[in-house]
Parts: C-alpha cells; sequence; structure tokens
C-alpha cells in the first residue's frame, strides 16, 4: 500500500476533487475561527474600553482593551503545543473539530457577557478568562487547516493550495469588520453601547454549525496515514513528545519559521487592529476607518492565492522576501496616508499594506509544512506561528498606541515596523528554498 494508494481511495470524484473538498473544508472553518478572533479585535479598539473599563482615562481604557486583545495571543502558543502534540499523534481531522468548538462557544459566551456596570470587576475577568479560551483555539487552528491541505497537494501546487486556508484570516476579518460596520451604521451610539456590539459575538453560534457540518465531511490527511502505517509496519512507536523532538533535533527549521513569520504577525495587527485607533486619534470616523478596511481585506483575500501560485511558480522566498522588503519602505509612507483625511487614500494605504501582507502570507504555508517532517509537522507550524505572536501581533497594537501616546508623531511607528521587516528579511536570507519538497521524505 502505497501513498497514491492512500489519496485514490480517498473518494469517488474526480480528479482534484478531494483535494478542492480538503480546501473547502479547511477554509470555512478557518474564516469562521478568525472571525471569532476578529470580532473581538475590532470591538476591543472600538467599545470594550467603554463597557469593561470604564472608570479609565479613554486612551488608557483602550490600551487595557487591548491588553485583553493581546492575552489571546499569550494563549496561542499553549494552543499550538497541546493540538500541535494530539495532531502529530492522532491526525489531523479530530484536533480541528475541538478547535471550531471552542473557539466557537467562547466566542457567543462573550457575547452574552454582563458588563462592568452589572457586575463589576467580575466582567473584565470572566472577558480575560473566555479570550484565553479563544487563544488556545486559534492556536490550535491554524496548524491543521492548513497541514490538511499542504499534505493532500501534489509538490508543484502545493503554494496554491495551501494557500486558500490563509484566506480565512482575512475574510474572517472582512466578515468581522463588516457585521460591526452594519451595526456601527444602523444605531445610534447608544444602543450600540447597550446591546448593538452582542450581535456580532451571538451570531457565532450559526456560524459554529455551519462550520462543525461541513468540517465533519472530509477524512484525514494521506501523508498523515501514511507515517502511521510506516510507524506500524516497522513495528515503532510515534515520538511520545513531538515537541521535544522539535526542540533537540529541529530547532533551526523552527527558528526560520518564528523569524520569518516575524513581520507578518506585527503587520497584520497594526493593519487592521492599531489603524482603528490611528484613525480615531486624527478624527477619521468609525463609519469611514471600517469601510477602508473592509476594501483592503477583500482585495487581499483575493490575492494570497495568486501569490501562492507565484511561489509555485518562483520559489517560495523570492515572493516572500518581496513582501518583507516592501513593508520594510512603505512603513514610512503608511501613516503620512492614513492622516491626509482622504478617503480615496486611507484605503489606498490599507490595500497596500494587506497586499504586501498578503505577498508573505500565501507562500508561508506551503513553506512552514515544507520545513518539517510529518511526524512532527503539525507541532512545528503551529509552534512556530503561535510562539511568534507573543512578541509580535500581541504586542502591535500596545506597542503602537503607547508610541503614539508617549511622542505623538507616527515617525517610531513606522521604524518599529521596518525593524521588524529588518528580521523577516534577514531570517528569509538563511532559510532554504523549499519549493516542490516531498513532504514524505523530510527528514
Amino acid at each position: 500500500m502505497t501513498l497514491e494508494d492512500v489519496t485514490a481511495g480517498k473518494a469517488a470524484v474526480s480528479k482534484g476533487g478531494y483535494v478542492r473538498r480538503v480546501v473547502a473544508a479547511s477554509l470555512v472553518g478557518t474564516t469562521i475561527e478568525w472571525y471569532d478572533f476578529f470580532v473581538y479585535g475590532t470591538a476591543a479598539t472600538l467599545i470594550f474600553n467603554k463597557l469593561f473599563f470604564p472608570q479609565s482615562d479613554p486612551l488608557v481604557g483602550t490600551m487595557l482593551a487591548l491588553t485583553t486583545y493581546a492575552i489571546g495571543f499569550v494563549a496561542r502558543p499553549a494552543g499550538g503545543l497541546i493540538f500541535g502534540h494530539f495532531g502529530d499523534r492522532l491526525g489531523r481531522k479530530r484536533l480541528l473539530m475541538l478547535s471550531l468548538v471552542l473557539m466557537g462557544g467562547s466566542t457567543v459566551l462573550i457575547g452574552a457577557l454582563p458588563t462592568y456596570n452589572s457586575i463589576g470587576l467580575a466582567a473584565p475577568i470572566l472577558l480575560v478568562l473566555l479570550r484565553i479560551i479563544q487563544g488556545v483555539a486559534i492556536g490550535g487552528e491554524w496548524g491543521g487547516a492548513v497541514l490538511l491541505v499542504a499534505e493532500h497537494s501534489k509538490p508543484r501546487h502545493r503554494g496554491f493550495w495551501a494557500s486558500w486556508p490563509q484566506i480565512g484570516a482575512p475574510l474572517g476579518n472582512m466578515l468581522a469588520t463588516g457585521v460591526l460596520a452594519v451595526m456601527v451604521a444602523l444605531l445610534s451610539d447608544e444602543a450600540f453601547i447597550a446591546w448593538g456590539w452582542r450581535v456580532p459575538f451571538l451570531l457565532s453560534s450559526v456560524l459554529l454549525v455551519i462550520g462543525y457540518y461541513i468540517r465533519m465531511s472530509i477524512t484525514e490527511s494521506a501523508v498523515f496515514q501514511e507515517e502511521r502505517r510506516k510507524l506500524e509496519e516497522s513495528r515503532t512507536k510515534p515520538a511520545q513528545a513531538p515537541v521535544a523532538e522539535l526542540f533537540t533535533r529541529y530547532r533551526r527549521q523552527l527558528l526560520i519559521a518564528i523569524g520569518s513569520y516575524f513581520v507578518i504577525n506585527v503587520l497584520y495587527y497594526i493593519m487592521t487592529a492599531f489603524t482603528l485607533v490611528y484613525l480615531d486619534h486624527v478624527g477619521i470616523g468609525k463609519g469611514k476607518a471600517l469601510s477602508a478596511l473592509l476594501i483592503a481585506s477583500a482585495l487581499e483575500s483575493a490575492a494570497v492565492p495568486l501569490f501562492g501560485h507565484l511561489s509555485d511558480r518562483y520559489g517560495r522566498k523570492p515572493v516572500y522576501l518581496l513582501g518583507a522588503v516592501g513593508t520594510l519602505l512603505f512603513a514610512f509612507a503608511l501613516f503620512p496616508l492614513l492622516g491626509s483625511g482622504s478617503f480615496v487614500l486611507i484605503t489606498f494605504a490599507l490595500i497596500i499594506g494587506l497586499l504586501l501582507h498578503g505577498l508573505m502570507y500565501g507562500p508561508q504555508a506551503a513553506f512552514f509544512a515544507e520545513l518539517f517532517p510529518t511526524r512532527i509537522r503539525y507541532s512545528g507550524s503551529s509552534l512556530g506561528v503561535q510562539i511568534t505572536t507573543i512578541f509580535a501581533g500581541s504586542l502591535a497594537p500596545i506597542i503602537g498606541t503607547w508610541l503614539l501616546t508617549t511622542f505623538n508623531s507616527w515617525v517610531p511607528i513606522a521604524g518599529y515596523i521596518a525593524l521588524c521587516a529588518a528580521v523577516t528579511s534577514v531570517t528569509l536570507l538563511f532559510a532554504p528554498e523549499t519549493r516542490n519538497r516531498d513532504l514524505t521524505k523530510i527528514q
């Protein structure tokens, strides 16, 4: 029995049909989970300072709300560790189902949470606990969703297919931003504060049911099943702790993953969370800011598979590096465009920033899958991303807000983004080109 036999036996569908079904299941589930994660971040920048930290100065309250937002990122490595361990031991699909339930359930509970005015200090404490659960869930989601697709794809098209679950992030953010934008447009400020903010969170219950049903239709990764078959034939037990092997034998690959992901994580949360704070600071209304972000997220969603395809054709490193260097240069044009007051220029700035993010995010999924062998691939890919979130994405909106408060200038913020882009650029120079690697033969 070979890997081709396993793949051929998946379902009686046309050639390539099963891969598309796996892509659809991964993309839908990932979009729902990122929607849950991002609706919190958008709400934190817009309203949570008033609901859960009303005793604070407005900007300080925003920083406190963003701190609870960051806690979700701190919890993500725990999710990557737990889900990576069991995903490498038990398979990708089971853990993806669990992550979906955890994320959807915690999001719905946030929507039903009493505020500070109702239960006092218990409100922000419960908010933090639910945010931690969100962080654990999303920490386990990304690696499994991407690997399920990457391990079903042929090497020459892996960058393209593996990039599709990546669209879940901009699509989820677009969906979250869109729902909140509609609520802001339709409701008065009083109604939005009183109950309107809860609607996007409660909608997650519907999305949860849809996502769970779709993911039930797919089966386990063929590459993972082949790895299990080889172990059974050799009567070798799977590694008891994949993360132990990761840190002892694959430290270099893990460091490459961390460094290459650094500016991806920083740039995305600067563009989707901090820019809302900055636009509010320079007097741009919520509706205009959310509309511009919605347009930019839609364009990135369409572009990510194209960038994944380009990495199949030209290699992972060239496309990835173009995005990193472009970000370093664009950092110093971003904030003058945002501060122009022109909706066209604001939208243009957000589009360019998110397209640069997409240039890196498109190839990243296949690149990470190709760095690690099957037996530790879930752990390696997940931890490479989730460890980075502690120092990058979780802190980016807070650092941006602190720099703005301290210096009242965009220049230090641009310098911060450029420095992060330099870290990723240097890392990529030392990274291998992984295009066309056979995932079953990486040792």
